[in-house]
């Protein structure tokens, strides 16, 4: 099987070491892909967000599978363009996606779909005196602590989450639409659902960290790490979650002729009335994909070709490997505001680290930093006590020039000091 996989990032390569495992593949391509991910597949260069070239590609190299990594191409409708030319995809429709693109979009298929989530209010155009006082509304509505988020794509930073009610109408205004909802509160959870728009199977369930600071401080970023099994995860969770969520979201996306097929992420809050969906995504999540693929035994491209094709309900049960993963974001001075970038960096060529923003200098070729994020290191262990430590053990031998990271990543569940809250009413809230 030769597999195009589309992106370049910390998730992407995450996959890309995925999919080089599985014994099914002969070649794998990536486009434009990072300087880890060229040890395991060929780079091409590839405008991302430009369906007809992406398309192309995938005809020139012949591909058996293309595999698309971030959300902007496939709210840009790449997987659309890559089936057109007869080659199987796995990442949703544009349409379908519009799932993550548009936070108001993803309301209105959980509201027609009874599926358990926040209350909301959408406003368009907050910036102005009359969405400003919408805006104020919404916030009195539903209390601290507010919730505002911006409609769009907004690389995992759009959603402030802030007690102070100036800082959520000054966030509000500087989206051109924006969700107001009630908060949730309780532990979170990212579950990955692979479907090909009927069969669906659940990944295991990870837990990442958005916070840029220990104890949950600090503004949002993409993710600062993360880890997988939960171990707190009251048992039965994941089911009722397919069940009550996965299943009535996916029969509503057919019901409206948009059938979802790809990476359906579910993002959970586990509340005292159970779980709640805070946010729907249309790809794999970054980091969390760094602790559930290494411990996923079933081959990757397998996988994913079934969900292509739509033969999921053929394909074998997943085997998972025993055990836990840690994974620890290594970030750049400045993230998650403006990153520094072009720091040398040293210690990161080794198994365990995934590069996420990183690049070849080209007067010399030295690895060099070029984003935000620019390194996750993943341990495996026993338990989550043993995966820390190998994580922070292999975070240790990297050096960045200002770079920052985490020192907490797992530390609550692993020392059993985390609790989903204690259930009230029926297990349908």
């Amino acid at each position: 099987m030769r597999v195009l996989l589309l992106g370049g990032g910390g998730r992407e390569h995450a996959l890309a070491l995925g999919l080089a495992a599985d014994p099914a593949v002969d070649q794998l391509i990536a486009a434009p892909g990072n300087p880890g991910i060229a040890a395991l597949a060929e780079l091409r260069p590839v405008q991302g967000t430009d369906p007809a070239s992406v398309a192309a590609l995938a005809v020139e190299v012949q591909a058996d599978l293309v595999v698309v990594g971030p959300e902007a191409p496939l709210v840009a409708g790449v997987a659309d363009a890559v089936r057109a030319k007869g080659i199987a995809c796995f990442g949703p429709s544009g349409a379908a996606a519009r799932i993550e693109g548009s936070k108001t979009f993803a309301k209105d298929v959980m509201a027609a779909a009874g599926v358990p989530t926040a209350r909301a209010r959408t406003v368009d155009n907050p910036g102005t005196g009359i969405g400003s006082a919408l805006v104020g509304q919404a916030l009195d509505e539903f209390g601290p602590p507010y919730v505002v988020k911006d409609d769009g794509l907004a690389a995992g930073k759009g959603v402030l989450v802030t007690e102070d009610r100036s800082a959520a109408l000054d966030h509000a205004a500087g989206c051109g639409r924006v969700v107001v909802e009630e908060y949730l509160a309780g532990p979170e959870v990212s579950l990955f659902v692979v479907t090909d728009g009927e069969t669906a199977l659940p990944l295991l369930p990870a837990q990442d960290f958005k916070r840029v600071g220990d104890g949950d401080t600090g503004p949002n970023t993409g993710g600062m790490g993360a880890y997988a099994p939960l171990p707190w995860l009251p048992p039965g969770t994941v089911d009722e979650v397919m069940a009550t969520v996965v299943g009535p979201t996916l029969a509503e996306m057919r019901r409206r002729g948009t059938p979802f097929n790809g990476l359906l992420y579910v993002g959970l809050a586990i509340t005292r009335h159970g779980p709640r969906v805070i946010e729907f995504n249309a790809r794999f999540g970054d980091p969390e994909t760094q602790v559930v693929l290494p411990l996923l035994e079933t081959p990757l491209a397998g996988l994913l070709h079934a969900a292509a094709t739509g033969t999921l309900a053929a394909h074998p049960p997943l085997r998972w490997r025993s055990g836990a993963a840690v994974t620890v974001v290594v970030a750049s001075a400045g993230y998650p505001g403006t990153p520094r970038t072009g720091d040398v960096i040293t210690g990161a060529e080794r198994a365990g680290i995934v590069h996420a923003g990183t690049a070849r200098r080209d007067s010399d070729g030295a690895l060099v930093s070029a984003g935000g994020r620019v390194l996750a290191a993943t341990g495996l262990g026993a338990d989550l006590d043993t995966a820390r430590a190998a994580a922070y053990e292999l975070v240790a031998g990297i050096d960045l020039p200002g770079g920052h990271h985490r020192t907490d990543i797992a530390a609550l569940a692993a020392t059993g000091r985390l609790a989903a809250p204690d259930r009230v009413g029926s297990p349908t809230g």
